[in-house]
């Protein structure tokens, strides 16, 4: 997490100060480095200026600012306000390294290309955050220990992708290099299907007048994020929803094998039993961590993806093809 003496960091513009962006930028800050940010509310700019931080709600003095000291720019705004803030970005600040913090990594990148950004963007997104949203929800300790993914799709520039693994590494991630594609059919699984499952779940306890006087433990940790402000889960579901589908699909297969196999001999064995064993395997895996790839080598994308999809992650920044030290 550390950078060399004499190392500037790179300064870093948050364009969006909810609780993920908020938290970049208290992490950011407690790194040591030079950050400033962005966000429409006049409540939430006002909040991050009563607390210490530098923001304003003018986007165009932001990024100006950006530009002029060649900050990265973190976009942490919601999916449907990406397409606006993106032509802020191409007007004011082209040539900026840009990344993003959104939970569906494919339709951003191809809002990005859609807007002639992609030379210098990677995409990321730190898995972690609560059921609560806004500037007061952030936590400059949020991305601790948790993952934080960052796109190795074809196109990403080496010293682009250094600057977003050198933000998450300061912000006390662990960085997970993983495709686009590859990340969108994960985040389905983990992320985007236990919000459904979780809304179902509440809906169908609310229909029994005596659940919610009993409820307990199961049922408080099962619709947890069930708490999520609604218009950021339609967002990450309906931008994901080629690859949440099938997840959704699967599921609904084995609830319904489940429920064949209660009704014909009152047994539900086999989808308890899997479950269980999945769950094990997911306590017991490993996250061995990736310290021989070179970035910027021969098949660095290529071999960063493979690294990740086995589980491997980079606590400590990689070296650089190229770069002293």
């Amino acid at each position: 997490m550390c950078q060399p003496w004499g190392v500037t960091k790179t300064p870093v513009c948050v364009v969006g100060l909810g609780l993920v962006g908020g938290s970049v930028m208290r992490a950011a800050a407690a790194a040591g480095r030079e950050v400033f940010g962005y966000n429409r509310s006049v409540e939430a700019a006002q909040g991050a200026r009563f607390d210490g931080f530098d923001a304003t709600e003018n986007i165009e003095q932001a990024l100006a600012r950006a530009a002029d000291s060649e900050a990265l720019i973190v976009l942490a705004v919601p999916m449907p306000a990406l397409p606006i803030m993106l032509g802020h970005i191409r007007e004011h600040a082209p040539d900026c390294p840009l990344t993003d913090v959104t939970s569906v990594k494919r339709a951003v990148l191809a809002e990005v290309e859609n807007f002639g950004l992609l030379e210098r963007f990677v995409g990321g997104h730190p898995m972690a955050g609560t059921a609560h949203s806004g500037w007061a929800a952030g936590n400059a300790r949020l991305f601790v220990g948790a993952p934080w993914v960052i796109s190795v799709d074809d196109h990403v520039d080496a010293d682009v992708w250094t600057m977003v693994m050198e933000l998450a590494l300061d912000c006390g991630a662990v960085v997970v290099p993983a495709r686009s594609d590859e990340h969108d059919a994960a985040a389905a699984s983990i992320s985007h299907l236990p919000h459904l499952l979780a809304e179902a779940l509440a809906v169908t306890a609310g229909e029994v007048p005596l659940a919610f006087a009993l409820a307990a433990g199961s049922f408080r940790d099962g619709t947890r994020v069930a708490a999520t402000a609604p218009d950021l889960v339609r967002a990450m579901c309906e931008a994901n929803s080629e690859q949440l589908l099938p997840a959704l699909d699967r599921t609904i297969e084995l609830l319904g094998h489940a429920r064949e196999a209660l009704a014909s001999n009152d047994s539900v064995a086999d989808l308890i039993e899997a479950g269980h064993a999945a769950r094990m395997r997911y306590d017991s895996f490993g996250r061995p961590e990736i310290i021989t790839i070179t970035i910027g080598a021969p098949d660095w994308r290529e071999e960063l993806a493979a690294a990740g999809r086995a589980g491997g992650v980079i606590r400590s920044a990689l070296p650089v093809l190229g770069s002293r030290g």
